[in-house]
């Protein structure tokens, strides 16, 4: 496929408006330069193994997946600081297997996207058509991206006006649902002009953040039940605060990925922007207490560490390198969190990469975690040490790609 040059020049422009001044140490200069040559191969390598972005998820091989998305925005990021035309390509080819030219979406074939499911996963991937169309400007991708966001007037919502993760868990938020769905309505509220839009989404991730965060330790619980107990919450949830019981790692991934996403988007004036940048903060320390000092990595459970049957764990680990990283960059959080990315990126290297010829390997991804549902997960501890573990994971390969590319510009000069 051929990718006109100034969709290259774009990639190159986006590139230099991200990257910062800064004393560079040779540690970071190191860094970046590791993340350089095993980004590229990793994208290379999800090329080759996954082509069209027909991802080998969980249950929908190929298909309209969160799973898919989380490759897609791994590939944008990678192809933002290198301008690679196959990675464009591959991107731009997996969203046209979905997106007829009339921009309706399907999610397998023969499958329209349906938003009556109201589950917040299958949004995520509007953030590879907001990627293209930023790119081509092509209208079918602008219409698709609509539908999506249509769905955000219809979600349910709890009492206090937070958005049930999905039809199927009532009156649930899990900080999964701040990735799949936020960073996504940002950036369709700002590139089309939809202002009132940055009130909720302050409000979705404001309401995880005061109400799933420990007080004493500042980390996040994977799931709230706000159920009154005529509405029987389910039994995993605290019968006082209706938290769920552990601190999953890739859960507080996923908020803080959200955070560092979404504030790029935000207007500088809004009156809930300086709050965001404060969880991020607290997001940052209370993480960094956390990190392994053995290893730069993040167990499953993160606080738990060494805990009988706990283990550290991928996809956690790049994603909190990335938000990090990310954060640093970009001026929301202070310079002191910078050696706890590079300390995060080398423990991912070297706890969870290996190499052969031009592949990338990425090893020690749990394979999935939830609450409720059927069979039903307690999420408690001996719940979440016993999920599956494998190699290339779509959700690791995408967090290990960010995070490659917040590497690779933590040491660019403006």
């Amino acid at each position: 496929m051929h990718i006109p040059v100034r969709y290259t020049l774009r990639a190159v422009l986006v590139t230099a408006s991200f990257t910062f001044g800064s004393v560079l140490s040779a540690q970071t200069v190191a860094a970046a330069q590791q993340a350089k040559a095993d980004g590229a191969a990793m994208a290379a390598t999800v090329r080759s193994h996954w082509p069209e972005g027909k991802v080998l998820t969980q249950t929908r091989p190929g298909q309209w997946t969160y799973e898919t998305g989380v490759v897609l925005d791994g590939m944008a990021a990678q192809w933002q600081v290198t301008a690679n035309k196959d990675d464009f390509a591959y991107i731009k080819a997996t969203v046209d297997r979905w997106v007829d030219a009339d921009g309706n979406i399907s999610t397998e074939p023969g499958k329209p996207f349906d938003p009556a499911q109201h589950t917040l996963d299958n949004l995520e991937p509007g953030r590879a058509l907001m990627f293209v169309y930023s790119v081509t400007k092509e209208e079918k991708y602008a219409k698709a991206a609509k539908m999506l966001f249509a769905q955000f007037a219809t979600q349910p919502r709890a009492s206090h006006g937070g958005f049930w993760h999905k039809q199927v868990y009532p009156r649930q938020m899990w900080l999964d649902g701040a990735y799949m769905g936020e960073p996504f309505r940002a950036a369709y509220a700002k590139t089309f002009n939809q202002p009132a839009e940055f009130d909720d989404i302050a409000k979705q991730l404001l309401l995880m953040y005061d109400h799933m965060r420990d007080p004493k330790t500042g980390l996040l619980r994977h799931g709230w039940d706000a159920s009154t107990p005529a509405e029987k919450p389910l039994p995993w949830a605290d019968k006082t605060t209706g938290l769920s019981p552990e601190v999953w790692a890739r859960a507080m991934g996923w908020y803080a990925m959200a955070l560092a996403d979404t504030l790029p988007w935000f207007p500088a004036d809004h009156p809930d922007r300086a709050k965001l940048i404060a969880a991020l903060n607290g997001v940052a320390e209370a993480a960094s207490r956390v990190q392994d000092p053995a290893t730069g990595v993040w167990w499953d459970v993160m606080d738990k560490g060494t805990q009988p049957g706990n283990f550290r764990e991928a996809s956690a680990t790049a994603m909190f390198t990335y938000a990090i990283a990310r954060g640093v960059r970009l001026g929301y959080l202070p310079q002191k969190y910078e050696p706890v990315a590079l300390r995060g990126w080398a423990g991912l290297e070297k706890q969870f990469v290996t190499k052969n010829a031009d592949t990338v390997t990425l090893h020690g991804t749990v394979k999935v975690s939830g609450l409720g549902g059927t069979p039903y997960r307690a999420g408690d501890y001996n719940y979440y040490v016993k999920e599956a573990v494998g190699d290339d994971d779509p959700k690791g390969v995408g967090a290990y790609l960010l995070a490659a590319s917040e590497m690779q510009q933590a040491a660019g000069k403006k």
